[in-house]
């Protein structure tokens, strides 16, 4: 932790890594070089510096790809068809210079095959190389002039004037010295031929790259001399210490192999840092940990390497403390801050560690300027009341997918704010001492056993990690999308989709921070070629089977509209999970209220919420809240418009025309006139009429208050710390079935105490029949029971894969493309609703529907709605749920056939 402001002069952050300059040694003729090893950083810009014809191409060739490689010569040939044309030389290094910011920005080696003799064509490719905080590396081809002027005539296609290699040559030799100076990291000098051929590239690892090492780890948050503290989180943590013979601890290693993680400030204001040190150095000496440099450990290592700077924040506390220990161990110290590095890549990227937080865009980089923001955060260049600077909340911005981990300002307990967290709980001013057990994201605490500090400004319930600040934000959606999914890769989101979606979302959806989910479209079942059926459940058991699917689970479908239902336990429950207090909501598949009346959707959320109480759910999944996916009926409750204004119209239209029509039919007969099969065609049009109106009434009924309403859930989606939608569908719908029991049971509790007051259950349960693929009896009896729904009246049934995700298997036993999660087998009657009266008598032309988008769209949506859900299961801050969530409803724009 500091207060102090971002460095003056002369506390200027030293390098992140050391240079490394190749001293010019001469070999005497006779004697072959030895291989010359050259180190090169992974992410670097490498200049090569020679004459023409010292034969950079030909080295950049032999030791680098292809693509590595940016030739002046090739990008003059791009701008002017030939490679030798001076004259293009402006736009071609333009063009140069572009493809290397490009690589650079992308974290790619890059080298610049160009003569670069001339301090200012250095001078911008060192500048492009700070803009993108990577490091400028020169390798200098000194070869004699004559040498290069020899090859130069031998090339047809190069013919130089006889001034130009000499002029070159001069140019060079007076570079060489002032290279450093120019900004060049490492200066790799080979003279002559024998030692350019003799080189050897050595790529080497940045010194913050360990994304190799996977933890788990556990990273301790501002120390600041507080050794006891540190030593009871340690205990508690799990570690056992090692003590010297004087009692001091030394060393802690962890029995399950854990690694410990220190976010800096070890030192200062405390009653023990050199205890601290002591610790923690022993810890990263015997590989049981790792530290980045605080700003304090910057400061005090400067201070005791004689270096003027100013003596602030409990820098004299750490010096007085020190100067009581052995010479031998303030040399340790000394040696151990200067070998501190700014800050860590670890598992494979998705961690970051650094004192004072750190944008994406450093991650992994190499600069002064990464450096002072890792020790010193960004201000904004305001200072408050207490005269303290105004730190710049870089964390309501951040949106990369590694976890910052950090410490630097205090905060009253740590939070996580989009995949950041501060872990400078203010030990040392009598907080508390806060690690980060990851990945379990476990945050562990021990309070601070007095205040050892006062501190200028009290802990900040404001400060970053304290508060929820812009959790989202336009550019979170707009314009084109690619998402990237663990189920279905990359899907792309089309700009005038997120178009149509945000308008939607703006104007007509619940509030964002509610929305967790949004349920996909469902393809329908492959088309039937049965007499007299448009769909048919043969179709979608043999495309199952097909995929290699074995057991399926076939359900009711409802007569209803789909809802998702977010559960409370009480009102408090949300406003800790979601930032937003109350019951919970009911939401249609466009993110919309599904009821208009707010009491209305009170009462149907406490059902459901008393059934899960009584149901011991909220308990046996660790909860303080649900997430459910839902058939709300009657159809009627959310669709009266749509049904008043378009399936009733039709309906009456034909009850009123058509026994006209066959009134006048039948007198025209009785007078003896012939009119072939029209009358039979009028009278099939009449019955398709009434089956139709009676179809759709099935699903419209009154309702008063709760009367009349039913809730089928039939997916348990999520509740905290758990995507539940990747569990087996029986495994759902058995735990649904409590929850329907439950709420029958406090209905029929409800009735009599109301002397039978009409108390009706309102939770529904999903009928389903199990089938498995391979056996002809059980799909017959699957098939069976689909026809007694439909004869019934049912609207069908919705087959899915038991295992709730599967994927197709390839040769060899590799996984393939995912499976449909699920397709929907519609009964005659309802399709009637769907396709029009007298649907039947097109059924060849219907035949012909094609459901290849609407499959695709499918499984897209889906595996967007469980990425969403593996982000809130995850904790990840709700730009990135959202952001999934948000691409289902874009891709519902898309064009695509609404009656399939």
């Amino acid at each position: 932790m500091t207060e102090d402001a971002t460095p003056t002069p002369d506390e200027a952050p030293a390098p992140d890594q050391a240079l490394d300059h190749t001293p010019d040694e001469a070999h005497t003729p006779d004697q072959p070089p030895a291989p010359r090893r050259l180190p090169v950083t992974d992410v670097s810009l490498v200049v090569l510096i020679g004459t023409s014809g010292a034969g950079k191409s030909s080295f950049a060739r032999r030791h680098f790809l292809p693509t590595q490689v940016v030739s002046s010569d090739v990008c003059r040939g791009l701008v002017s068809d030939d490679e030798n044309d001076q004259s293009a030389s402006a736009e071609a290094f333009d063009l140069l210079h572009y493809i290397v910011g490009k690589r650079l920005a992308a974290g790619r080696l890059t080298v610049v095959d160009a003569t670069n003799v001339q301090p200012e064509a250095r001078r911008q490719l060192v500048a492009i190389a700070r803009a993108h905080d990577v490091l400028p590396i020169a390798i200098v081809l000194d070869v004699p002039p004559g040498v290069c002027a020899e090859r130069n005539r031998a090339r047809p296609d190069r013919q130089l004037p006889a001034h130009v290699v000499p002029r070159q040559h001069r140019e060079l030799r007076r570079s060489l010295k002032g290279l450093e100076r120019e900004g060049f990291r490492k200066v790799h000098v080979l003279r002559g031929e024998a030692e350019v051929a003799a080189a050897v590239i050595e790529p080497e690892k940045r010194y913050n790259d360990l994304r190799h090492l996977t933890g788990p780890f556990d990273v301790v948050g501002d120390i600041h001399g507080c050794r006891s503290e540190l030593e009871t989180l340690l205990t508690r943590l799990g570690y056992s210490l090692a003590r010297d013979a004087e009692g001091r601890p030394v060393d802690a290693v962890h029995p399950r192999g854990r690694t410990a993680v220190f976010v800096g400030d070890l030192v200062d204001r405390g009653p023990d840092t050199p205890g601290v040190l002591r610790l923690v150095m022993g810890m990263v000496a015997a590989g049981h940990a790792i530290c980045v440099p605080g700003n304090h450990e910057n400061k005090l290592g400067r201070a005791m390497d004689g270096k003027k700077v100013t003596v602030s924040h409990g820098l004299q506390e750490s010096l007085d403390q020190l100067a009581g220990e052995s010479e031998e161990f303030r040399a340790e110290v000394r040696a151990f801050m200067r070998g501190l590095v700014s800050h860590y890549l670890l598992d494979g990227g998705a961690l970051v560690v650094c004192h004072a937080g750190l944008p994406e865009r450093y991650h992994g980089r190499a600069s002064g300027r990464v450096r002072s923001h890792a020790l010193y955060g960004e201000t904004t260049g305001e200072t408050d009341e207490y005269g303290l600077p105004v730190r710049y909340p870089w964390a309501e911005e951040y949106r990369g997918r590694a976890l910052v981990v950090y410490g630097h300002t205090p905060v009253p307990s740590a939070s996580f704010l989009n995949n950041t967290i501060c872990l400078d709980t203010g030990c040392v001013f009598g907080g508390s001492l806060t690690a980060l057990r990851y990945p379990e994201r476990e945050l562990v605490s021990v309070d601070a056993e007095r205040e050892w500090y006062a501190p200028v400004r009290p802990l900040r319930t404001d400060a970053p990690g304290a508060r929820e600040g812009r959790p989202l934000d336009l550019a979170d959606v707009a314009g084109r999308r690619v998402v990237e999914t663990a189920l279905h890769g990359r899907v792309a989101v089309r700009e005038e989709n997120a178009a149509a979606a945000l308008e939607v979302m703006s104007r007509f959806a619940l509030d964002p921070r509610l929305l967790a989910y949004l349920p996909p479209t469902m393809a329908p079942s492959p088309t039937s070629r049965r007499e007299g059926y448009l769909e048919h459940p043969e179709e979608a058991f043999a495309a199952y089977r097909a995929d290699g699917v074995r057991h399926l689970v076939c359900e009711e479908k409802h007569m209803g509209s789909r809802a998702v239902l977010l559960v409370a336990r009480d009102t408090a429950a949300l406003e800790r999970r979601f930032g937003v207090a109350g019951p919970g909501a009911i939401w249609t598949r466009t993110g919309r209220a599904f009821l208009d009346d707010e009491e209305l959707t009170g009462a149907v959320l406490g059902r459901v919420r008393a059934a899960a109480e009584r149901s011991g759910l909220f308990e046996e999944l660790g909860s303080d809240w649900l997430l459910l996916d839902a058939e709300l009926m009657p159809w009627s409750l959310k669709a009266v418009e749509l049904l008043r204004r378009q399936y009733a119209a039709v309906g009456a239209a034909a009850g009123a025309a058509l026994p006209e029509v066959l009134s006048a039919l039948e007198q025209a007969a009785a007078r003896g006139l012939e009119l072939g099969g029209l009358t039979a065609r009028q009278r099939r049009r009449a019955a398709d009429a009434r089956a139709f109106t009676e179809a759709y009434r099935r699903y419209c009924w009154p309702t008063e208050g709760l009367s009349g309403i039913r809730l089928a859930p039939f997916q348990l989606l999520a509740a905290e710390g758990a995507n539940l939608a990747v569990r087996p569908h029986d495994e759902h719908l058995a735990l649904i079935d409590r929850l329907v029991a439950a709420d029958a049971e406090a209905a029929a509790e409800a009735a009599g105490e109301a002397a039978g007051d009409g108390v009706a259950p309102v939770l529904h349960r999903t009928g389903r029949v199990l089938v498995d693929t391979g056996d002809e009896a059980s799909v017959a009896a699957a098939t069976a029971w689909w026809e007694e729904l439909t004869a019934a009246g049912g609207e069908g049934m919705v087959v899915k894969p038991l295992a709730s995700v599967v994927r197709t298997v390839r040769g060899e036993g590799r996984p393939g493309g995912l499976v449909q999660p699920g397709v929907k087998v519609r009964g005659r009657e309802y399709l009637r609703i769907v396709y029009g009266p007298d649907y039947t008598e097109h059924l060849e032309r219907l035949r012909m529907r094609s459901l290849g988008h609407k499959r695709s769209l499918a499984l897209r949506e889906y595996a967007l709605g469980l990425e969403a859900l593996d982000r809130l299961a995850a904790g990840e801050p709700l730009w990135r749920v959202h952001e999934a969530v948000f691409a289902v409803l874009a891709l519902e724009s898309e064009p695509v056939d609404p009656r399939l």
